[in-house]
């Protein structure tokens, strides 16, 4: 049975109050989120157990991947579970209660997933490209920026719960999100504020180091056979996958970034229920892309979770294990005792 008044906003029914999209198009809608959930929650999960095992992996860098796998489960938990639950039923099934809850726990999720990702680019683009010199990256400067990562996102994410901002439905009415719709001045207040610090700021941070490593990705490629070839490569492979990791975050969030701002500065844009769904779940998708990119390109993180996902079975790969304690050990600046 569906809910009344609550699911009933203008927003998310036709002109006669019928739903924003069939039964059927609702069933696709939770097929393709529960495709991307499903394995969003076995790799973030797998990511945090593999390292809470073995020791090697605990090391700088990898903590700021482990708590981003952190946020990508605590989004696919929750944003992700409950779309695949909503959709299937063909509306929101919390309440309006539920509805803040979700909004409150997604978007701090999400936004200290995005926050992570500006951390590893600018922690990348220091120990790459040393603008202070050959400063060791070490662990008080990793537990610094995660705890920032996340004070910042709650700094963010609450003010809804006491009254500047709110959470409601959004897309085709089955997930909540902050109000970009509402005029009122202390939401639309709320929603500049929230666009500029918890989206503008971290992506100029990425790309502003995504350009500079990319400069320095270029000038490392000329000296890989003058500065011992492997180190050289070992540095190159990590931030390239930090750039690639940043690549897929951006492709992931610039359309719901940007179509949020074109709801903010034209509130009488008329937008289907469904255009307004896809930049949802395509930033819910984002979950999913960061385990493979970091279990695929980094050696260490390969080594533990493949074996791991196959149940304890040994892949066939290459024994080039000083290729691959170098990509880690050498992108924090030193070089562990063996």
């Amino acid at each position: 049975m569906e809910p009344s008044g609550f699911f009933q906003n203008a927003s998310y029914v036709g002109p006669h109050g019928e739903p924003p999209l069939s039964r059927l198009g609702f069933i696709i809608l939770s097929i393709i989120m529960a495709i991307f959930t499903g394995p969003a929650i076995i790799l973030n999960a797998t990511v945090i157990i593999v390292s809470l095992m073995h020791k090697q992996l605990r090391q700088p860098l990898n903590f700021a991947l482990v708590n981003m796998a952190v946020a990508d489960l605590g989004t696919a938990m929750t944003g992700g579970v409950l779309s695949v639950v909503n959709n299937a039923q063909g509306y929101f099934s919390l309440g309006r209660t539920g509805c803040v809850m979700e909004g409150f726990a997604v978007s701090l999720f999400g936004i200290t997933s995005l926050c992570t990702v500006a951390l590893i680019a600018v922690e990348r683009m220091f120990v790459v490209c040393k603008p202070l010199g050959h400063m060791a990256f070490q662990k008080k400067h990793a537990f610094g920026g995660i705890a920032l990562s996340w004070l910042w996102s709650l700094t963010w994410n609450l003010p809804p719960l006491f009254g500047w901002g709110r959470y409601e439905l959004e897309g085709v009415g089955t997930s909540c999100a902050p109000d970009w719709h509402n005029r009122d001045p202390k939401n639309f207040s709320y929603i500049l504020a929230y666009f500029a610090v918890c989206f503008a700021v971290p992506f100029a941070i990425i790309l502003a180091s995504y350009g500079k490593l990319m400069w320095t990705l270029h000038q490392v490629s000329k000296m890989a056979c003058l500065e011992g070839g492997a180190v050289a490569r070992g540095q190159m492979k990590v931030a390239y996958m930090v750039v690639l990791m940043v690549l897929t975050f951006l492709i992931s969030w610039l359309p719901y970034a940007s179509l949020a701002m074109l709801v903010v500065y034209n509130p009488d844009v008329e937008i289907h229920p469904l255009v307004g769904t896809v930049p949802v779940y395509l930033a819910k998708s984002s979950t999913v892309y960061n385990p493979i990119i970091y279990i695929y390109l980094n050696k260490q993180f390969r080594k533990y979770t493949v074996p791991f996902l196959l149940c304890g079975r040994e892949p066939s790969m290459d024994d080039d294990n000083s290729e691959g304690a170098t990509t880690v050990e050498i992108s924090i600046g030193k070089v562990s005792p063996t």
